[in-house]
């Protein structure tokens, strides 16, 4: 008699469904609907006047010289492209203060915040991170998949639409030495609400006191009021505290979204080496060698004065664009005043579930189920429809 071999466990039999990614499938939801006034404020790309995401024309003219020059598609190394690190250093800290960072080129901002993450836990497994909500959604699974302890506070009110900065500050008064606080650079994802530059300081240097390590993320540099003023709040941290993690990434600033283009920047004084040896076996068996591409087109431009200046050009009419929507919808509704002062792609309007689903359902406006809009999904013609759709909204909730 042969032997019956048992049916074997699968592999993935331990594996649990997980739900579909809110955005994702908003864009199937808005891809589908029929309606010619339908209005997309979910996916958060910049959209100019005319509805489009556009190739910037200093990207169009770097990628003209590499196609003419680049000798070879052969590895850079698992730092990636050492000129794009060089000449990205003084745009984010500003001339004369990138000495001593270790950079590493990564594929785009959430890589560089999950090496950062990879870093932190390999040094002390299970390390503490302190982060505000509302925060980016992957932030937290970027954090605990990593295998770190997320900790949380109040950062920003939604129906006030004010930092809580009494209650940060509150908070952070209780992290302890080599704890780890994410802090959003600029253009706060999903609130749009930043900290002034006192607060700022004031965060820098409790930070700096309870010998926290602050991870800057910093993915929206010049799109709220300056490529310097953007970064400002990230330089008075590195002028407070000796350890400093810095998640950067193009994809916004550049226009290089699906090129993936980020960097990792880490300040260990007096630890560089044994820092630099970990970041880079870290990422040798993540992604082995980061994309190229949008490093090298990036490169190209900051090597160029007229590139740079184009560069510079394009990105300032972005911005503009984006304040002048703000503008505009607070002009148009009282409710929306505070959206005035806020920087960047998103606000979070303090909308129930089902008023987001109304304003889908009713009025073919789609936006995240938190209440978070991207700004530039509006245009000059579909601000108003906007504002009388949110007023018959929230007026039909009265």
């Amino acid at each position: 008699m042969s032997d019956v071999i048992a049916p074997a466990r699968s592999l993935f039999a331990g594996l649990k469904p997980q739900a579909p990614d809110p955005l994702l499938s908003l864009i199937a939801l808005y891809k589908n609907d029929p309606r010619p006034q339908k209005i997309d404020l979910g996916v958060g790309v910049y959209r100019n006047d005319a509805g489009d995401t556009p190739v910037f024309a200093a990207i169009k003219g770097a990628e003209r010289v590499l196609l003419e020059t680049q000798p070879t598609k052969a590895y850079l190394g698992p730092e990636g492209d050492l000129g794009f690190l060089e000449l990205m250093t003084p745009v984010v800290f500003g001339e004369g203060k990138g000495d001593g960072l270790i950079a590493l080129q990564t594929p785009g901002g959430t890589g560089a915040l999950r090496l950062a993450a990879e870093l932190v836990n390999a040094s002390t497994p299970g390390a503490r991170i302190w982060m505000g909500t509302p925060s980016w959604p992957i932030h937290a699974p970027i954090f605990r998949t990593a295998g770190l302890a997320v900790e949380t506070f109040g950062y920003f009110d939604v129906a006030t639409q004010r930092v809580c900065f009494d209650e940060m500050m509150a908070a952070l008064s209780a992290v302890g030495a080599d704890d780890v606080v994410l802090l959003h650079g600029a253009c706060h994802n999903p609130t749009g609400a930043d900290l002034s530059i006192q607060q700022w300081r004031e965060v820098a240097a409790l930070l700096a006191a309870r010998g926290a390590v602050p991870l800057v993320d910093l993915a929206y540099q010049g799109l709220g009021d300056g490529l310097d003023a953007d970064a400002a709040g990230l330089r008075t941290v590195m002028d407070a505290c000796d350890r400093v993690l810095v998640a950067y990434s193009c994809d916004k600033n550049f226009g290089l979204y699906r090129e993936r283009t980020g960097a990792l920047f880490v300040r260990a004084r007096g630890e560089e080496e044994i820092v630099r040896s970990n970041i880079l076996q870290l990422a040798r068996c993540a992604w082995s060698m980061p994309p190229d591409h949008g490093a090298a087109a990036v490169r190209v431009i900051l090597e160029d004065a007229a590139l740079s200046a184009q560069w510079r050009t394009e990105l300032d009419t972005m911005r503009e664009r984006i304040n002048q929507v703000r503008h505009a919808l607070a002009d148009a509704d009282p409710r929306l005043e505070p959206l005035r002062d806020q920087r960047g792609l998103f606000s979070l309007l303090p909308l129930a579930p089902s008023q987001v689903e109304a304003m889908r359902r009713d009025h073919a406006i789609y936006m995240a189920g938190s209440g978070r809009i991207n700004l530039a999904g509006l245009t000059t013609a579909t601000v108003e429809p906007f504002v009388q759709a949110l007023a018959a909204c929230l007026q039909g909730d009265a």
